[in-house]
């Protein structure tokens, strides 16, 4: 009996190990694909729309961003 609960347990630990390492490597190739938005970006997007943005602007699109995430 202890025997067998012995072997759920390794198994137990031995899937989440497993699980963690899948998505350690999917997450590094998702942010290497799609990068979170940073100053530059922004500064991009909004000379894009015909503005020159001040670092103030950005600063207030960074800090809306962040407060969605």
């Amino acid at each position: 009996m202890w025997g067998n609960i012995l072997w759920c347990v390794i198994g137990l630990v031995f899937g989440l190990v497993i699980g963690f390492l899948v998505a350690k490597t999917f997450m590094k190739k998702y942010l290497k694909k799609n990068p979170p938005i940073n100053e530059k970006m922004i500064r991009v997007m909004m000379q894009q729309m015909g503005r020159t943005p001040s670092q103030k602007q950005v600063n207030q699109v960074m800090k809306a961003m962040n407060k969605v995430q």
